[in-house]
């Protein structure tokens, strides 16, 4: 009997744990397979591919196993010009998002029009392929849908990276994000309030069907980066700010990614990082006029991933 008031609270406790998990994590999930995607949604999942976040088949995060963006000009089989077009290319092998392999994810319309006009249902990781975001409207309404053009459009997969006009790594770069803690002090979701005005457009709910993880971030130290490639898409400044975030606001808490860039840059250079930090404290202390040179990432670098992610959040 002495014990009593203590059980009773365990017991009340469980229950408001339990209640708690029910509200936040069971009941949103309802609505969100209730929900179809939209086109960001879609985007985002054949961007980003299966999981960003740790992963068996990525174990130290390196960014491996993600599909390429690539944007078009021309037809990768006749050659003919078109309009700047977006494809997301799954070389072999490569891990479908949960989108691609799961019929309860897209919505029940989107689902229905991926396979039937969008062939979606003929993809298979063992052969990867070529795909993507198409919409059709009907009765006024616009409903998106995911095409593999490897069978609607006879896109291979080497023709299409050959014809590609940009490559953009953005599913490696968010593996990056992650990995480096990013989501720590910037979140990727503006809310209605004065962060419309700010930060762009808030999302809706159908905009995360499929992606794993969300990268909502839990606090906010800086600014919301969801759409920060509209408001800043210069290569220039992100370098900077990257590879040292006091080049850019002389006041930054934020770390330096110097170590990003590996140990050689663009031109195959190996980078002295002794020597520039040398450089940058005698421009700090006004015994140089000028900073010294960023080097140029290589294409294969981490940060050149991560770039790509930041850079392509539109």
């Amino acid at each position: 009997m002495g014990f009593r008031e203590y059980r009773i609270g365990s017991i009340l406790f469980g229950v408001a744990l339990s209640t708690s998990m029910v509200v936040t994590v069971y009941m949103p999930s309802l609505d969100i397979s209730g929900v179809s995607s939209t086109a960001t949604a879609l985007e985002k999942q054949l961007t980003y591919g299966s999981n960003s976040g740790f992963d068996y088949g990525d174990l130290f995060l390196h960014g491996n196993d993600k599909p390429t963006k690539v944007i078009l000009k021309k037809n990768p089989v006749t050659g003919a010009a078109m309009d700047d077009t977006a494809a997301y290319v799954f070389p072999a092998g490569t891990s479908f998002p949960s989108g691609l392999k799961h019929d309860n994810i897209l919505g029940a319309d989107v689902q229905a029009l991926s396979v039937s006009m969008g062939k979606m249902d003929q993809a298979a990781e063992v052969t990867g392929g070529v795909f993507l975001v198409s919409s059709k409207v009907t009765n006024g309404v616009e409903t998106p849908y995911v095409e593999f053009a490897t069978a609607t459009r006879g896109w291979g997969i080497e023709a299409t990276l050959a014809a590609a006009s940009e490559t953009i790594l953005a599913g490696a770069g968010k593996t990056m994000f992650v990995r480096e803690g990013c989501w720590w002090c910037h979140t990727l979701l503006p809310e209605q309030t004065h962060d419309w005005q700010s930060f762009g457009r808030p999302p809706v709910l159908g905009d995360f069907n499929g992606e794993s993880p969300t990268t909502f971030g839990s606090d906010r130290k800086a600014p919301d980066l969801l759409h920060v490639g509209s408001r800043n898409s210069s290569k220039e400044w992100m370098m900077l700010h990257f590879f040292n975030p006091r080049l850019v606001q002389p006041h930054s808490i934020m770390p330096r990614y110097d170590y990003l860039w590996g140990p050689k840059d663009k031109a195959g250079n190996v980078i002295d990082l002794v020597k520039w930090d040398e450089e940058f404290e005698a421009y700090r202390d006004g015994d140089s006029v000028y900073p010294p040179e960023v080097p140029e990432y290589a294409d294969d670098s981490e940060i050149r991933y991560l770039m790509d992610f930041v850079l392509n959040s539109k």
